[in-house]
């Protein structure tokens, strides 16, 4: 294999720059959006745990019960994957982030994710030949990422994957992506009840951790990351 297995770390901002204006509320702006994202659901938990602790043992047990476990149990779900998604992009951006490199088949990732029942009944084709130089937690969560913003309302998701020159794209589609889809979101921009409503922000930033870019063309998502040789892939 030509491409060694090695340790990284993604390079933070030079010491010394500081930050522009726009650059400041754009992150004020952003940092604003994610309070609030996960504060809706939190108070949800809140208030249907609450709502559960006075009721009744036996009611507690009944139907209306259920009905309040299940809503505390999808807040909660949400608060998780929003906190999540969040501390890897605050990684990414600080370059605090070790990343361990080696070459990953796509096809084995996107298989690993169609098994977890990521973006179910998806169109894949992913040549089995198609490798990436990357580390796989982070590239698994890019991809996934990008699933869970094309599966938006239930979209018909096709994932494909073709090399160019010294790099691999692999393309999503589904739900069409907005104007300002790559933009971090901001006071107004649309709230997600699945809790991905950070998942763009951190494929973008993914992307360029490993060395690649995150784009939209003709209506999809593409990343593009740097090609793994390996004697599959010849």
């Amino acid at each position: 294999m030509e491409t060694p297995s090695d340790f990284a770390r993604h390079s933070p901002p030079a010491a010394g720059t500081e930050p522009s204006v726009d650059e400041v509320e754009r992150r004020a702006a952003f940092l604003g959006y994610v309070a609030h994202e996960v504060r809706n659901p939190l108070s949800t938990a809140l208030w249907t745990a609450e709502m559960l602790v006075r009721m009744p043992a036996e009611e507690r047990g009944g139907a209306r019960g259920a009905k309040l476990t299940a809503m505390t149990l999808r807040a909660l779900t949400r608060v998780r994957q929003l906190v999540e998604d969040h501390f890897l992009v605050e990684r990414l951006d600080a370059g605090g982030l070790p990343m361990r490199l080696e070459a990953i088949a796509l096809a084995d990732v996107v298989a690993e994710l169609a098994a977890r029942g990521v973006a179910p009944g998806a169109e894949i084709e992913v040549p089995a030949g198609l490798a990436v130089v990357a580390d796989r937690m982070l590239l698994e969560r890019a991809v996934e990422s990008l699933l869970a913003a094309a599966a938006v309302d239930s979209a018909a998701v096709r994932i494909e994957a073709r090399e160019a020159a010294d790099r691999v794209r692999l393309r999503v589609t589904g739900a069409p992506p907005g104007a300002t889809a790559l933009e971090d979101p901001r006071k107004g921009s649309a709230s997600d009840a699945r809790g991905r409503s950070l998942a763009l922000p951190v494929a973008r930033r993914v992307a360029v951790a490993l060395g690649g870019q995150l784009s939209v063309e003709d209506g999809g998502y593409v990343i593009a990351l740097p090609r793994a040789y390996t004697p599959a892939a010849r």
